[in-house]
């Protein structure tokens, strides 16, 4: 089991287990760790300590459930306690395919592409000149922690297919170590960080590209419903059609539909696997967390 494995695995422990306030001793003993170990392991990969993770996860869930307009009694017992006693923001830019450009299917166009490690898994990066097309997690037989996933997620062979599909007069350049650089970059940056933003140059229907505008104003370490999120966009009742769209986001991360959940305050799906979904969230409330 590698070290992502297991510390996908333990933030799944805690999470599933986070009414009930889990020691140490047991959520080592879900990974086959011994306390001493696992604190270690856990600290050096999150920048704290179990015990302060669970902390925030319960504070997050505490705030919702408060903003729920739940009594403060009844939060406190729904979240385990005994009474009533920001990953950095990235700047990040989204620009339209032009009619144009999408008439002349990438003529004239050389998309440099390769793979990337992140804390989360390898993902596929793809950019033009005018700025990030593709990112999507893909499939590792190293790191799969969840097996029912693995048939979902495409291979980097696979991806770079579908995204010539969608620019078939392009040139195509592999470029792994600007890949890396990309992601390098994007997963170190602080909230106090100056520097140009990251442009986004995707393609889909206005609907899409409006729903992908309004997640980038999600604040990292924080989450919107489905509802929530039409009701921002002007559109109530489309709280569906926003999902789909929301499901066909082509950058993974950089337009974060990872933030969004569903009404009750359950996680959601997501395209890329629920288990992700939650380790990215707990890592950006984490980073939020101590940078504070």
């Amino acid at each position: 089991m590698s070290d992502y494995q297991r510390i996908a695995t333990a933030i799944r422990f805690i999470t599933e287990h986070a009414r009930e306030q889990p020691a140490l001793e047991d959520i080592a003993a879900a990974v086959n760790l011994s306390p001493f170990h696992f604190q270690r392991l856990f600290s050096q990969w999150a920048g704290t300590s179990p015990k302060r993770f669970l902390q925030v996860l319960t504070l997050e869930r505490g705030k919702f459930l408060l903003r729920q307009q739940l009594p403060l009694l009844e939060a406190a017992d729904e979240l385990g306690l005994s009474g009533s006693s920001r990953l950095h923001d990235h700047f990040v830019q989204l620009e339209a395919v032009t009619p144009g450009e999408y008439q002349r299917a990438g003529a004239g166009l050389t998309i440099r592409y390769g793979v990337a490690d992140t804390p989360f898994g390898p993902m596929f990066i793809a950019q033009t000149p005018r700025g990030l097309c593709r990112a999507a997690f893909i499939r590792s037989d190293n790191d799969l922690t969840d097996p029912q996933q693995k048939h979902k997620e495409l291979s980097a062979g696979e991806e770079l297919t579908a995204l010539q599909a969608e620019w078939p007069a392009a040139g195509w350049h592999e470029d792994n170590a600007a890949a890396q650089q990309l992601v390098a970059t994007l997963f170190t940056r602080k909230r106090s960080d100056a520097g140009a933003p990251l442009s986004l140059h995707v393609r889909g229907t206005n609907f899409q590209l409006a729903v992908w505008r309004a997640l980038l104003t999600i604040p990292a370490g924080h989450a919107l419903s489905y509802g929530q999120l039409a009701a921002q966009l002007g559109q109530p009742t489309a709280a569906r059609a926003i999902g789909n769209a929301v499901g066909a986001n082509p950058v993974a991360f950089m337009i974060p539909c990872h933030r969004v959940i569903q009404q009750s305050g359950a996680l959601g799906g997501y395209r890329w696997g629920p288990l992700r979904k939650q380790v990215m969230q707990s890592w950006e409330r984490l980073r939020l967390a101590a940078e504070e």
